[in-house]
């Protein structure tokens, strides 16, 4: 079974599995279509972060983790904003910089990571050749694919605030992009409209010929790093040459007789456990759920988790993170003691990245696991003549001003909420699970994981359920939570209703692993368009 936010994306994946293919086959086969027909979400400009289960595997922990980041290149500087912050994105999504230069354009571009990471899969675990698993989405962005609504209606929403940028005006900033994504008259594809990328399918056919090392080291990189060059971009060459994927173990904790293995810093998965450490020491299954008392209880526990999360997270190869003491069951406690003697929790500001992001989860007949988020953050808009992908703007969430671990430094990754996870129940995997969303993404999937294992719900139920969402002052929640629910709740914090009764946060997309009769159940978050397919 697969599952994505993009049917397109999924039938390939699906159909790889059907010829033989196993999970990292149809994993590395569907990121590469949902390139293409989402194509400001992710794409080989962008990065990937892959938590795989593979069975007979003689590792030490769990579940595998790749780790394929954007990199900041070579000519960052740590106090190169100082000067030009504005000020954070209300939204939490970045910083605001003058002129926009870490949003939009070259110099908002890290090294992408997306091409290595998949080779690097395929390599490893794989069973079908490189150049096979790009051919889908070589075929589509050739023949053109029908936009979706949920892809027209994002390129017609307005920016939020006066210094951000919409995506339309990410399109409209670079000539490439304009010419691919506008009609000639500038108007924007509507819902159900081919849209063709015959630059895209070009590329992907040669590299497809050349191998993924072409996009590092071969003519594609020279394209690349010339066009970056020429234009002010902070990547070089050498970023592209020297460029190599980070091998972790996951890290763990036990819920409600389950093992949770998930990834580790600078991404969500520490977050997510420090969640569920802090929630264990309660019995919710006393509390209704989704009542006033279960959502500000939950909440609470989120906005602990952030507490620690974002003054600390960093990368580690660059900064001490305190995963062991963030993910601790002592550190739970702690914050226990302050949720029940209702104690103030400060949140301190940190962005996370741009939820435009997209993730896919695949179980195979093997009984292979695959969950892989990946993203463009919201996309730079500079496409290099020819070339027809779009680069990241993962520049645009490092702190600007130096001494913070999420600062700007030169080959550094930043912090994400990217969330790939997998649960086991007796060593065996029970819920392969993640979500596109950003910082949300961790709230979303937690939500799903206690409608499962806390309330006993089917994965679709799960998936499907209400959810809300808490990282700093504010409690957000879906219009399907009643209006009298959130009265309760503001007696004791603040409280919104977002006006989206699907969606406005992580986007989950989760497999089920009957452990009896080996059944698989899948979901995909109704927020989005995706599907969940079974292969025949």
């Amino acid at each position: 079974m697969i599952v994505a936010p993009q049917p397109a994306a999924v039938e390939a994946g699906a159909e790889v599995l059907n010829q033989g293919g196993n999970a990292f086959d149809a994993a590395v086969t569907c990121a590469l279509v949902q390139g293409v027909v989402h194509p400001q979400m992710s794409g080989i400009g962008g990065y990937l972060l892959l938590n795989a289960h593979k069975i007979d595997s003689e590792a030490d922990s769990l579940s595998l983790v790749i780790d394929a980041p954007a990199l900041a290149g070579s000519k960052v500087r740590p106090e190169m904003w100082v000067d030009q912050l504005i000020r954070p994105n209300p939204n939490g999504w970045g910083y605001f910089i003058k002129n926009r230069i870490n949003t939009v354009g070259y110099q908002s571009i890290c090294t992408p990571g997306t091409v290595r990471g998949l080779a690097e899969i395929l390599h490893r675990w794989g069973t079908i050749s490189w150049q096979k698993a790009t051919e889908a989405a070589a075929r589509i962005a050739e023949e053109g694919y029908t936009v979706d609504s949920y892809t027209a209606a994002g390129w017609k929403e307005k920016a939020a605030f006066p210094e951000a940028v919409s995506l339309l005006d990410t399109i409209r900033s670079n000539g490439e992009s304009s010419r691919i994504y506008l009609k000639p008259g500038g108007e924007l594809y509507e819902e159900g409209e081919i849209l063709k990328n015959p630059d895209y399918a070009r590329t992907l056919q040669e590299l497809g010929e050349r191998g993924a090392e072409d996009f590092y080291s071969g003519s594609l990189a020279r394209m690349i790093s010339d066009d970056l060059g020429i234009q002010g971009g902070f990547v070089t060459a050498a970023d592209l040459h020297g460029y190599a994927v980070r091998h972790q173990s996951s890290i763990s904790t036990d819920f409600n007789g389950y093992e949770v293995a998930t990834v580790s810093a600078p991404h969500g998965g520490p977050t997510l456990l420090c969640i569920l450490n802090i929630l264990e020491g309660y019995d919710l299954q006393k509390l209704r759920h989704n009542s006033a008392e279960y959502i500000y209880l939950v909440s609470m526990a989120m906005k602990a988790a952030f507490a620690d999360r974002n003054p600390h997270l960093g990368d580690p190869q660059f900064v001490d993170a305190p995963t062991a003491w963030m993910i601790s069951k002592q550190r739970a406690g702690q914050w226990r003691e302050k949720i029940d003697n209702h104690s103030p929790i400060l949140v301190c500001f940190t962005p996370p990245e741009a939820p435009h992001t997209t993730h896919l989860s695949v179980v195979d007949r093997s009984g292979n696991c695959v969950s892989l988020t990946h993203s463009l953050g919201s996309s730079s808009g500079v496409i290099t003549p020819g070339l027809g992908f779009m680069y990241n703007n993962s520049m645009v969430n490092f702190h600007p001003l130096p001494g913070h671990p999420n600062s700007i430094a030169a080959g550094k990754g930043r912090t994400t909420g990217m969330t790939p996870t997998i649960v086991y129940r007796n060593k065996k995997p029970f819920l392969v699970i993640g979500a596109p969303g950003a910082t949300m993404i961790v709230t979303s999937i937690v939500q799903v994981i206690l409608n499962m294992l806390v309330f006993g719900m089917s994965v679709a139920e799960a998936v499907l359920a209400p959810r809300f969402d808490c990282q700093g002052e504010l409690i957000k929640c879906q219009a399907r939570i009643p209006e009298r629910v959130c009265q309760q709740i503001r007696d004791l914090h603040p409280v919104v209703r977002i006006p989206k009764s699907h969606g406005g946060f992580g986007l989950v997309h989760a497999i089920h692993i009957d452990q009896e009769s080996g059944r698989l159940r899948g979901a995909a978050d109704a927020g989005s368009g995706g599907m969940a397919l079974e292969a025949n």
